[in-house]
């Protein structure tokens, strides 16, 4: 009995998820995605499209699940500021590990309409929530009352991104905890 499309197609997110992060969009070829995601071509084709419909899935499920795994860790501590530095936290232990979003940011900017809104409506979830736990740490005492928190987010956010780039460049895990924690100081 064949397994379902729907499972399939999981799987082979996953593994496309994997190529592109390494490869970017442009550095990987069809016949990179086919032998990873182990379908024919003209399954994946019918399953997704073509390779930028791929990796559009691809970008989606990986904002989703990062997101998801940020929110996770801000709600992990009691204290907010600790939820905070749980966040910093997770991206300086992943660092290593290519971010899609950042290399698609990297790639294309915001000439991709689509791919834009895909990283803006993450972003935005993602915002709202760090906004959320900065007011809370304000309010706790942990962090200056003169911090604006959207402006504090997005500082978070440039800091994310720069962690990553500055592993992909060969940073040691010492350096980045170094970067994370200056990250953390800028709040508190």
């Amino acid at each position: 009995m064949a397994r379902p499309k729907e499972f399939i197609a999981e799987e082979a997110l996953d593994a496309a998820i994997r190529v592109f992060r390494e490869h970017g969009y442009e550095g990987t070829s069809a016949e990179m995605l086919v032998r990873t995601l182990g379908i024919g071509r003209q399954s994946l084709y019918d399953t997704f499209g073509d390779k930028w419909q791929l990796y559009l899935a691809a970008v989606q499920r990986y904002a989703a699940r990062e997101t998801a795994a940020h929110l996770s860790a801000l709600a992990s501590q009691p204290r907010a500021v600790d939820g905070l530095r749980a966040m910093v936290e997770r991206v300086v232990d992943d660092a290593a590990e290519a971010c899609l979003g950042v290399n698609s940011i990297c790639e294309f900017g915001t000439g991709k309409p689509e791919l834009a809104t895909i990283r803006d409506n993450a972003g935005r979830a993602l915002s709202k929530a760090i906004v959320a736990r900065i007011r809370e740490a304000q309010a706790q005492g942990d962090v200056a009352a003169e911090i604006d928190p959207s402006s504090a987010t997005e500082f978070l956010h440039a800091s994310f991104a720069g962690i990553r780039i500055a592993a992909r460049g060969g940073a040691g895990q010492r350096r980045l905890r170094a970067l994370g924690q200056l990250a953390m100081r800028a709040l508190v």
